[in-house]
């Protein structure tokens, strides 16, 4: 393995006194702040705002309850990753071959890649279905474009601060859309709101939208891929104590948050009405209609072409980072490995969208629910080490921590279970299969 990986994290094994630590000023917090930003770009893809619109358009202000345990669980396992990850001296992957051995550390690693790799695939579609809106051309030719111009991306230099600075730009762009598009349609039903959060339910039908809802917003894929930008930033243990890190997850939860949320009301609000299910790329534009008119199109098209490109960018590194760590290869962004790793991913993603014969929001939200894959394997492991005590060595075992952990563990492990014992024949059939 890399050793600029295990000595940016500061090794475990070291006197280390928590206490001795100062906190942090708010000026301060957030220039340490940056791994999160950069997840919140991945998270909120086509897939999320296609996923978003649904539950929205489909349910209402009923599902709306779901953004708490999402910012519970979506905390829970960051926070956990990052803990675990400092305490080891060393990013979660390699922690769990540290302690489970070399072919749970490569099992986990398989099963957090193919969780990318159906990520990569709503984001290819979903840069294509920007295409479509903007400029009218097929959606496969508009995605060949894309793809041309993220290549380039993947060969220059400097690619964690392009990555940095760019998802910034499209989260604010995306927020500043939908905020806008509340506003003009007088804002959500605040009661129906306060209803939904006091009265947690599953409609009928339901399950297979909130899971891919929320394996989206409140993945373990996050939290551990976070581990390896952390590294990046050159965290060192003195950042899980003096504030660093419980901002930087709170940043990316509450961005993610405030972005899917908005598009989650703005679906209650003018999709739900009037009866529109998602099923193309001009529905998800009607979503801006009330604020944009004609122009909604052009501008829907521009947030899905931002947050697909954005994602894509970010995903693809992520599923072969962590691909890497769980074979013990190189993880260094900017790496052969790496970048070369994301070209094949890429192409194999290509060959699957493009043979995919159905409508490409379809497509969209069967990759967005496909990810969920990723909770039961990796985030078993990280329950199994949380609740270790020689993770701690002369530390004190985070009790609330382990408590959260588990709770959010097994809600996840429940929805998945539910949802994919009907989606996967359906998944299948689409396929073909």
């Amino acid at each position: 393995m890399d050793n600029e990986v295990l000595n940016n994290t500061s090794g475990a094994g070291q006197a280390f006194d928590p206490s001795q630590v100062k906190k942090l000023s708010f000026k301060d917090l957030l220039k340490r702040i940056g791994p999160g930003i950069i997840l919140t770009g991945v998270v909120i893809g086509p897939g999320n705002i296609t996923t978003s619109a649904m539950l929205g358009a489909n349910y209402g202000y009923t599902m709306v309850w779901l953004v708490l345990p999402i910012f519970f669980m979506g905390v829970t396992f960051m926070i956990t990753a990052y803990r675990i990850s400092m305490m080891m001296g060393m990013p979660l992957i390699h922690a769990i071959r540290h302690y489970y051995g070399r072919v749970a550390a490569g099992f986990v690693g398989i099963a957090l890649f193919l969780a990318c790799l159906f990520f990569t695939l709503g984001n290819i579609t979903g840069t294509g279905a920007g295409m479509t809106l903007i400029f009218g051309i097929d959606w496969k030719i508009g995605a060949l474009i894309m793809l041309g111009v993220l290549f380039y991306c993947y060969f220059s230099k400097g690619v964690y601060s392009k990555v940095e600075k760019g998802i910034l730009i499209c989260i604010l762009g995306m927020i500043a859309a939908f905020y806008a598009t509340l506003v003009s349609t007088g804002g959500p039903d605040f009661g129906a709101m306060a209803h939904s959060f006091t009265h947690w339910t599953f409609v009928e039908g339901s399950i297979t939208t909130a899971l891919a809802y929320v394996s989206t917003n409140a993945a373990v894929t996050a939290g551990i891929y976070g581990t390896y930008l952390g590294a990046e930033k050159k965290w060192k243990k003195e950042d899980l104590f003096n504030g660093a890190m419980i901002a930087d997850a709170c940043a990316h939860i509450i961005t993610v948050i405030l972005i899917s949320g908005a598009i989650v009301l703005v679906g209650a609000i003018v999709l739900h009405p009037q009866h529109i299910a998602i099923k193309a790329p001009a529905q998800l534009a009607s979503l801006l209609v009330p604020f944009l008119g004609n122009a909604a199109r052009y501008v829907m098209g521009v947030a899905l072409l931002g947050a697909g490109f954005s994602s894509l960018l970010g995903n693809t590194q992520r599923g072969m980072v962590l691909l890497s760590a769980g074979f013990n290869g190189d993880v260094g962004l900017e790496s052969k490995t790496i970048r070369w790793g994301c070209v094949i991913c890429l192409g194999l993603a290509c060959l699957v969208c493009f043979t995919y014969g159905k409508s490409p929001i379809q497509l969209i939200f069967i990759a967005n629910l496909a990810t969920a894959v990723a909770t039961p394997v990796a985030g078993l492991f990280m329950v199994l080490m949380l609740w270790k005590k020689a993770v701690y060595v002369k530390g004190k075992a985070p009790r609330v921590l382990q408590v959260c952990m588990t709770i959010s563990y097994i809600f996840a492990l429940v929805m998945t279970v539910s949802a994919l014992q009907t989606v996967v024949p359906k998944l299948l059939h689409s396929f073909g299969l």
